[in-house]
């Protein structure tokens, strides 16, 4: 792509800033993955040694060095651009070429990443927990060291990435519309304040980490812990910001892309970001009532489960459309008055608002992957059960941030994807999407039906890996118990399982990927820019609510199973206090033993654990069965709303004067 971008009419600056966001995005995901699994050990480490405090900090401080990078490499690399090139409208896709970068290296961390990660967990959790009846992170099972492997891929590399790109495609299509305006480009600071707008964020997030100290930890008060740090930072940027606005002047006016000027208000501008930020934490604590084990949604999918697999399947796939509401019309509020009052230029600003809070959503977004591998590494170190008691008690408050990351990033890619796709109709000098003209409806479908394509690739490249990874689990544990019967050591074959997931991971996100770049391009290059107008705008629509739902559904389902394994843990620790049953996988044996009443107290203790051991296969399946949705196919199409966008806005010149069948420059649209 560096190469094809060099030898078009776009130059090597545009392939020079492609290259830049490329690897800006690529190293804030090494350090962000290198961070986590310096981090995890010691949060182990913590919890055994030092209580669920202590444990929480290390990996909130972890996940904030993610969080803190990201926007950092972001704010750099787009500076150092600005700086070179700045704001000229004819130099202006220079600055897209980062985005389009940043985007790139999105795609193959998050689409791949989720590959990887949920067809290791997958094909681990359907061996282990259903046909073995081993633990979660037991170092028997050979899927073990792939799955936490994949925790870092995934959700660290992966959300980083997804993010990265969110900043930079967001800044850049604010920094596009901006360079329409006169006033702006007079007062030269005026021009850089896409770029204030997520410094003052970094500073404000940075003092609400500085606050997570302040708070004692309890394994009961970990969720409450994280949540408030979401609504510190909002409450920090929304003061910081009312300084910075005085970079803006009183008015000025904005060129939209159908001519008109349109005039702008300084406390206009404000009132767009401040749209963007508190919807972005309204998004996030919707989120959180939907997927907690702490609130009703989840806590009636616990009790679905008693009817088994079924039940708690449909109830999860209605919780997750029921969720698509609040956050859809939290964007639809912040969209209509961005628009109403600024323009594309309010519409850059509401993302850029909504990103404000960006270091801290990933830094609660981090912590989870830490917390789950610290779980991990107590399980497969023999730990005794209290400290696997106390990482897990982080790692469902993890589950639950995780999906609030998932949910911050779907909102603001649907205003970047808005605002990219305002800077496309601004480049290519098109008009509003209207159903009525046959070009723009049939990209309109077309572009409705990509996130079910994409959705359907993505969980069938998972379900293929995992079907591979099972066969493989269950031949070498198999060989490893016909070993130790023989009195010989075993050790599982992790690297083998490691190997199908990166293979798995590299090769199946290659049609993905392939749909996500050339669509709009061979859309364009067909039909001309009212094709690709239509096909954006159903990708933007359609992708919102389908990963919405599936994050939703998916986060739900794994708390929903937390929850199972939870009541179980205290059940098994109740039976051994009040009823002297040392360990309920003996039961027969104890049973065998015993005579008169104590055999019959014996017999109902084992039919009442029977149940709940029926209840746990029936989470197992819904947590299975929404590992994809959530870490896969949901947070992924993020990237295919901002990526066929920003391919779009950067390649809009041969799309406006190459195109086969559509109206030429020299030959507009009646």
């Amino acid at each position: 792509v560096f190469l094809a971008i060099w030898l078009s009419d776009l130059g090597g600056a545009t392939a020079f800033a492609f290259l830049l966001g490329a690897l800006c995005s690529g190293s804030a995901g090494y350090i962000g993955m290198y961070t986590a699994t310096q981090a995890n050990v010691r949060t182990a480490t913590a919890a055994q040694d030092k209580g669920p405090s202590a444990a929480l900090s290390i990996a909130f401080y972890g996940g904030s060095i993610m969080g803190l990078t990201v926007a950092s490499m972001g704010l750099l690399g787009l500076g150092v651009l600005y700086l070179m090139f700045g704001a000229d409208p004819h130099t202006v896709h220079i600055l897209h070429g980062f985005g389009m970068g940043a985007s790139s290296v999105a795609l193959f961390s998050r689409v791949g990443g989720g590959i990887f990660t949920k067809s290791a967990d997958v094909g681990a959790d359907l061996v282990g927990k259903l046909e073995a009846g081993i633990p979660e992170d037991d170092p028997r099972n050979p899927g073990v060291i792939a799955d936490n492997v994949g925790d870092n891929v995934g959700d660290i590399a992966g959300m980083g990435a997804d993010l990265f790109g969110s900043l930079a495609e967001s800044t850049c299509a604010a920094l596009v519309v901006s360079s329409t305006s006169p006033q702006l480009i007079e007062t030269k600071d005026a021009l850089y304040f896409p770029l204030i707008v997520t410094s003052v964020g970094i500073f404000a997030s940075f003092f609400s980490v500085l606050c997570a100290h302040l708070f004692t930890v309890t394994t009961d008060s970990v969720q409450g812990v994280l949540k408030w740090q979401l609504g510190i930072s909002t409450i920090f940027m929304s003061l910081a910001l009312v300084p910075a606005m005085y970079v803006l002047p009183a008015e000025f006016t904005m060129t939209e892309a159908n001519g008109d000027d349109k005039i702008v208000k300084r406390w206009y501008a404000f009132g767009c970001i401040m749209f963007g930020l508190w919807s972005g934490m309204l998004i996030g604590f919707i989120t959180e009532y939907y997927t907690s084990n702490a609130y009703g949604p989840t806590l009636k999918l616990v009790e679905s489960c008693n009817m088994g697999p079924a039940p708690n399947i449909i109830q999860g796939l209605a919780l997750g459309y029921m969720s698509t509401i609040i956050p859809i019309l939290c964007l639809t509020a912040t969209i209509a008055y961005a628009f109403a009052v600024a323009g594309m230029y309010g519409v850059g600003l509401a993302a850029l608002g909504m990103l404000g809070s960006l270091p801290v959503a990933l830094t609660i977004d981090g912590y989870g992957p830490i917390s789950d591998n610290a779980g991990g590494i107590a399980e497969m170190s023999w730990l005794p059960s209290t400290i696997r008691d106390r990482t897990d008690a982080l790692d469902a408050a993890g589950n639950t941030t995780a999906a609030v990351g998932k949910g911050f990033a779907i909102g603001s890619a649907a205003l970047v994807g808005l605002a990219l796709f305002g800077a496309f109709v601004t480049r290519v000098k098109g008009k509003s999407v209207d159903i009525l003209q046959p070009t723009q409806f049939a990209g309109l479908l077309v572009g409705a039906m990509l996130p079910y394509a994409f959705s359907a690739m993505t969980m069938t490249a998972v379900g293929d890996a995992a079907f591979t990874m099972m066969e493989f689990i269950i031949k070498d544990y198999n060989a490893g118990q016909e070993e130790i019967k023989a009195g010989r050591k075993y050790k599982p074959d992790y690297q083998g399982c490691i190997t199908i997931s990166t293979n798995a991971s590299l090769v199946k996100m290659i049609a993905p990927g392939a749909l996500v770049i050339l669509t709009p391009l061979v859309a364009g290059l067909f039909f001309g820019p009212a094709a690709v107008e239509g096909l954006l705008a159903g990708a933007i629509v359609s992708g919102v609510q389908v990963a919405i739902s599936a994050s939703n559904t998916g986060g739900a389902w794994d708390n929903c199973k937390k929850e199972i394994e939870k009541q179980n843990s205290t059940i098994r620790a109740k039976l051994k206090k009040e009823n002297g049953v040392p360990d309920v996988k003996k039961l027969d044996e104890q049973i065998a033993e015993a005579d008169g009443d104590r055999k019959e107290e014996l017999e109902k203790i084992k039919e009442e654990w029977e149940v709940r051991k029926e209840l746990k296969i029936a989470a197992v399946v819904g947590d299975t069965v929404g590992d994809p949705l959530k870490d896969t196919s949901g947070p992924a199409i993020n990237i295919l709303i901002k990526l066929s966008a920003i391919t779009s806005l950067v390649f809009g010149s041969y799309i406006k004067n190459v195109n086969l069948f559509g109206p030429k420059d020299d030959a507009p649209a009646k």
